[in-house]
């Protein structure tokens, strides 16, 4: 936490990034379209000829190296749709899409051309194009291995790895992947037969299996190599991005990370389904194969939309759990078939489970959602946190830090910033966490008004439930604000009312001791002076009784000038109207008109005096400052408010002028009433000072 204290000009709320434009439109977007739609319709024929094939095939029985399997049918499809939709909605990184493009139309080829293997071999023996169908799927569709590597590696702007060592690390990586592949298209079939050591079925051995190939005696030790190299060349890609996320910010570290998520979702899937038996580890295949998609997908069109900050770590838990859930589960079993054997072990387990094991299995599922999800799923506890660190803090500063802090945990977020307007200008911050990502601002508002506002790091739009929790937050951290705001204002009243009363009484006391004692005990001298010349010089006592006069003269002044001072006498002799009109006249001349109008009626004394105060001090400051031809004083009795504007048709404020003492006395007697003064400067010219003063309400 880390709270401050700046003026609102010096803390703009950060805002979310600027939303990429869209793809233009034009002829060579027309154009792509058409091209994907052609491609989207071919693959859409090879799909429904594999799927006619396979049902026509369900009851042949095939061999090892004849036909395919289910990832050969399905694996297609779900490649060639992701990589059109990368093509159709990226902005960067098309290169991706026509890696899975072509990816996607060589898995459907494939397919067809194993199903095509089982017609010419089973149903229509001689079938033409079989031995081509069996150079596809055997040799041709080893290209095929090229497509993940190359994939991770323009991911995700398109781009090959750059840099002097990157650059031809990334090149050898994918020359060696492709060395298998290109020497399958030439090497004997034999060659691969005795290498695999698995011999052809007679139908495949009757077909013809080198079209191409070219017998060499090296092409034994070209194998090996190649298949060294085949793992080298799947590491590698996964080296670019871990290298790739390091050095990533904002944006790319935000798709990379979808990529991290696949990768983790493909490792669990694949690991689990390796212990079970077929089709299973082919459906693992399928599944981690669309997963990649998926996130390849949603990263390099739409990374936004959804947290995958949220989703990787609650993937994490969720794996974590979920194998801990199974190793007790197992334990559980172990101990109870060594301990009783057989049936018994069977019913103890499930007594176990069921009396001691749900309710904990339950308690550390709810934990590990609060740890990925944060309270959210409970709002009774994240109100009830909220309101207990409230309740404990005692400082404003304190009060913020709490409920940064409890947002941020209630929604998992990595970054929160809380700002309230306080009554002087300035502006209380705290910050929670810390993010590069773009921000999104809530405000915080309080009956009807608008006291500050939340800044969170951008993520993905919270549901219907969730605002309703941010909601009920905030409107209690609101309150809990406004509340403190008000008490310290409230001691800082006092302690302002106090200080200024003790202030009065030292000027009254000095004003009294250094004018009105001086001079009454300067009248006492002279009139006893005037005694003492009474009988023997009646003149000079005449002089001195003079004197004396014009001293109590200069007395009476200083003791108009106190009255003033705590209440113009010309309220009490002519209202506030009468007093203000009078001050107009007093100001206005030659080249400055003011004028005063409204009805006021009854008044508070302290609402009468702060209205005078005001409204004197903004027409003097139009005399001086404003360069004005016409002011009007207006004062608006409503009813609960006074409500006191002074307009003028002067030059105006500029923007970068600073608010002077003048302008401070004005916010500061409204100020002490529970009021608010305000200074604009509309756009046709001039300057307006509203004040509204709240009335005791009768």
């Amino acid at each position: 936490m880390r709270p401050t204290a700046e003026q609102s000009a010096d803390a703009p709320a950060r805002r979310p990034e600027p939303a990429a434009p869209p793809l233009p439109d034009g002829p060579a977007t027309g154009r792509r379209d058409v091209v994907l739609a052609l491609v989207a319709l071919v693959g859409l024929v090879v799909a429904v000829l594999i799927v006619a094939l396979a049902v026509r095939h369900r009851d042949v029985v095939v061999g090892p190296d004849e036909g395919g399997g289910i990832v050969e049918v399905l694996a297609g499809p779900v490649l060639l749709a992701a990589g059109l939709l990368v093509l159709r909605g990226a902005r960067r990184g098309r290169p991706v899409g026509w890696v899975l493009t072509a990816a996607g139309m060589g898995w459907l080829l494939s397919g067809l051309a194993a199903q095509w293997i089982v017609e010419g071999l089973y149903l229509t023996p001689g079938a033409p194009g079989t031995s081509l169908a069996y150079a596809v799927s055997a040799r041709y569709g080893s290209f095929l291995l090229l497509a993940l590597p190359l994939a991770l590696m323009l991911f995700p702007d398109g781009r090959l790895p750059s840099g002097r060592i990157g650059r031809p690390v990334a090149l050898a990586s994918l020359a060696g992947t492709a060395l298998l592949p290109v020497s399958l298209l030439v090497v004997p079939a034999r060659v691969v037969e005795a290498r695999s050591g698995m011999p052809f079925t007679p139908r495949v051995a009757a077909l013809d299996l080198d079209p191409h190939s070219v017998p060499l005696p090296i092409w034994p030790a070209v194998l090996d190599v190649a298949f060294a190299l085949l793992p080298l060349g799947m590491i590698v890609p996964f080296v670019v991005v871990a290298v790739r996320y390091g050095r990533s910010t904002g944006r790319r570290r935000l798709q990379l990370r979808w990529l991290v998520w696949a990768g983790l979702v493909d490792a669990l899937v694949i690991g689990f389904a390796l212990l079970l038996p077929e089709p299973w580890p082919s459906i693992a295949l399928l599944v981690a194969i669309t997963v990649t998609c998926a996130a390849i997908v949603v990263a390099v069109v739409r990374e936004r939309l959804y947290d995958v900050d949220r989703l990787l770590p609650t993937t994490i838990v969720a794996v974590a759990l979920g194998l801990l859930v199974l190793a007790v589960d197992g334990f559980v079993l172990l101990v109870a078939g060594a301990a009783f054997g057989g049936r018994d072990s069977a019913l103890l387990a499930v007594a176990v489970v069921a009396v001691l094991y749900t309710p904990l299995r339950s308690r550390l599922w709810r934990a590990a959602r609060r740890l990925t999800r944060g309270s959210r799923d409970d709002p009774y506890a994240a109100v009830a946190t909220l309101a207990g660190r409230l309740e404990t803090a005692v400082a404003p500063g304190e009060q913020l830090a709490a409920l940064a802090r409890s947002v941020a945990e209630a929604f998992r977020l990595p970054y929160v910033r809380v700002e309230i307007d306080r009554a002087d200008g300035a502006r209380a911050v705290v910050e929670h966490g810390h993010t590069d990502r773009p921000t999104v601002e809530l405000a915080i508002r309080y009956r009807d008004e608008t006291i500050g506002r939340v800044v969170v790091a951008e993520g993905r739009r919270l549901s219907e439930s969730d605002q309703r929790l941010l909601g009920d937050l905030l409107r209690q951290a609101a309150a809990a604000a406004r509340a403190g705001a008000l008490s310290a204002s409230l001691q800082q009243a006092r302690v302002d009312l106090v200080t200024a009363r003790e202030e009065e009484r030292r000027r009254l006391r000095r004003d009294l001791h250094d004018s009105l004692g001086p001079g009454l005990g300067a009248v006492t001298l002279r009139i006893e002076t005037a005694r003492g010349l009474a009988a023997k010089d009646p003149e000079a006592a005449d002089a001195v009784l003079a004197q004396a006069v014009g001293d109590v003269g200069t007395l009476l002044i200083d003791v108009r000038r106190l009255v003033h001072d705590l209440r113009p006498p010309a309220l009490d002799e002519l209202g506030l109207l009468g007093a203000l009109r009078s001050q107009a006249r007093r100001l206005s001349g030659d080249e400055l008109e003011i004028a005063v109008d409204g009805d006021v009626g009854e008044l508070p004394a302290a609402a009468e005096v702060a209205a005078f105060r005001i409204a004197s001090e903004a027409m003097t400051n139009v005399v001086r400052h404003a360069g004005a031809g016409t002011a009007t004083v207006t004062l608006d009795h409503r009813p609960d408010r006074l409500v006191v504007t002074v307009a003028d048709d002067g030059r105006g404020m500029g923007a970068d002028v600073v608010a002077g003492v003048g302008t401070l006395s004005l916010r500061e007697r409204a100020a002490e009433l529970g009021g608010r003064t305000s200074v604009s400067c509309p756009p046709g010219g001039g300057t307006v000072v509203t004040a509204e003063l709240p009335l005791e309400v009768s």
